[in-house]
């Protein structure tokens, strides 16, 4: 695991390295400062030699500031290198998850991501931080302080000696029962996240059902989950504190007594105690550094594993190898069998096969659950099937690279996302070097033109997040008009024109057979007038295809087809 993160660190070694190095330099000057002190006590004070006193004063005040200065500056390394590990390690997460099927994401929930990229990253870099400045500095010194205190005064030494085992044992034990309440903790913020976010994404349904008081109390429920999962792994690691205060105090007050009595046999001088009792608290502040660190690594553990997690993660679509290009529009379905759980039995599409030619356009229709959405997505390889094939442009889709496939089939989901930016950025998703007049010829071809320059800065009117101050329709004519703008071999319509007047509709429709006549058009639909027109119409029903023909012939030999179409009849009627 160590090693994996460690890739993040690139570009930021030199601030890494330089860290515990700056660390041995504050930790020189502040184990030698009582060695200092000892002498003014003893040499100066004891002897009254004010000479001295500020002789050695002086070298005191100058070690200070050197020691301050160093640690000063592995601060500021510090920072700057677990900024940059958090930075890379973030982006190695965020790239990852790019690369991730619909499968893939399917395996984690949208709100555990969020957690990872966010809470988890901060965890681990916090805990990088903190390893890199008192990995080395408190363990060293630990090992000087504990050798100029044995050379001060070997006997009383071995009061400390006997207190260190008993704080390592104890240690160990709250580890062990810290990490798997930890894990849990994280596995509540990702239900917290999850209830936030479902939240804030369906506000609007929220308010129109006057469900703020059910948010708000399931909200409430998960944030207590949180806090729960919280007081009991913190009930586990607040030990850690007591235990170490526990034997500072003790480890002092045995030292203060059999020092003094050696004081007062003569076998030790006031300026040695002095120096020992200063080496004795950087033993024990150094022991509780290094327990504060292996708590944090213990909490940072189970981050770190949800963070290789999702790094480890296996794709399931591997990117082509061949650098073919689609030469036409045509789409080949031979046998093809598909599982969202990969198993052979429970197939979502069951041995379907069929041929599409290129410039078709083709209407898809069926009941809910027959599969609709999934036979279309298999196209642009946005899943993977279980046996058989798809073929675009006379390759397996799975001979393609991705970015080469994809972009030369565009796709007009049934959610319709827009994203924060004008109007216009958001059309050249579908082609950022498209000119004014290519914009401007997508959205006339998607009924889109007339209510874009309806607002007052037409192009430019800046959309909310997710384009909340445009209606459906717009959103999907929209949508549309990004599609086109990839002048794709390929435009497949999921549902996309549900929210459009039929008007609209139809003319959107009549635009597609004047300005696509070269371009596969497959059209999903739940209106038989959105597809009466397609040059064939394919009739899934339950993952398989029932029947394929013209809207007369479906209508005159299909009893699905036309149950559709004469209940929609009756609702004109």
């Amino acid at each position: 695991m160590i090693k994996k993160l460690a890739k993040s660190i690139r570009g930021y070694w030199g601030a890494t390295v330089a860290t515990p190095l700056v660390m041995i330099g504050e930790v020189a000057m502040e184990t030698t400062i009582p060695l200092v002190i000892a002498a003014i006590i003893d040499d100066g004070i004891k002897k009254g030699s004010i000479d001295t006193v500020w002789k050695y004063g002086i070298l005191m005040v100058a070690m200070a500031i050197v020691s301050l200065i160093f640690g000063a500056l592995g601060g500021w390394s510090a920072s700057y290198a677990s900024a940059g590990f958090a930075k890379n390690l973030r982006g190695r997460l965020f790239n990852k998850v790019q690369d991730f099927s619909f499968a893939n994401i399917d395996r984690f929930s949208t709100p555990s991501l969020i957690t990872r990229l966010t809470t988890d990253v901060n965890n681990v870099s916090q805990t990088f931080q903190m390893m890199i400045r008192m990995m080395i500095r408190s363990p060293m010194m630990f090992v000087i302080a504990t050798i100029m205190a044995v050379n001060v005064n070997a006997k009383l030494a071995t009061v400390f000696l006997i207190a260190i085992p008993l704080l390592v044992i104890g240690l160990l034990v709250i580890i062990k029962f810290a990490f798997p309440m930890f894990n849990k903790m994280l596995k509540k913020y990702d239900d917290m996240n999850a209830s936030v976010q479902e939240n804030l994404t369906a506000i609007r349904v929220v308010k129109a059902f006057v469900h703020e008081d059910h948010e708000i109390d399931k909200f409430v429920k998960t944030s207590e989950g949180v806090r729960k999962a919280m007081v009991k792994a913190e009930k586990i690691v607040a030990f850690n504190g007591p235990l170490m205060m526990l034997a500072i105090n003790s480890c002092m007050i045995a030292i203060l007594w059999f020092g003094g009595v050696q004081i007062t046999e003569g076998i030790m001088t006031t300026g040695e105690l002095v120096s020992f009792i200063t080496y004795i608290m950087q033993i024990l502040m150094s022991l509780m550094m290094l327990s504060m660190i292996v708590v944090m690594f213990s909490f940072a553990r189970a981050s770190a594993t949800r963070i290789c997690e999702v790094i480890d993660e296996q794709l399931d679509i591997a990117d082509g190898t061949s650098d073919a290009v689609p030469q036409d529009g045509s789409i080949v379905f031979d046998d093809v069998c598909f599982s969202y759980a990969k198993k052979a039995d429970n197939l979502t599409i069951e041995h379907l096969s069929c041929t599409i030619q290129s410039g078709e356009t083709v209407g898809i229709i069926g009941g809910t659950g027959s599969a609709k959405t999934t036979f279309v997505q298999l196209i642009p390889r946005l899943y993977d099937v279980l046996s058989g094939s798809v073929t675009v442009g006379g390759h397996d889709v799975r001979e393609y690279r991705i970015k080469t496939l994809r972009d030369n089939v565009a796709m007009v989901l049934q959610n319709n996302v827009l994203f924060s930016g004008t109007i216009r950025d958001n059309l050249r998703w579908g082609d950022k070097e498209a000119t004014d007049k290519e914009i401007e010829a997508a959205c006339r071809a998607a009924q889109a033109h007339d209510f874009i320059t309806s607002f007052p800065d037409g192009y430019d009117t800046i959309l909310g997040q997710g384009g909340v101050n445009v209606s459906g329709g717009q959103k999907q004519r929209l949508c549309i008009a990004r599609a086109l703008l990839k002048k794709p071999k390929i435009i497949i319509l999921d549902d996309s024109t549900s929210a459009v007047d039929t008007a609209t509709d139809a003319n959107i429709r009549e635009a597609f057979r004047r300005e696509l006549t070269d371009t596969t058009t497959l059209i999903i639909a739940q209106r038989i007038s959105s597809v009466s027109d397609a040059d064939k119409i394919i009739v899934l029903d339950d993952g398989k295809i029932n029947a394929i023909g013209t809207h007369e012939e479906l209508l005159a030999n299909n009893e699905i087809y036309r149950e559709v179409y004469m209940s929609q009849q009756k609702g004109v009627e």
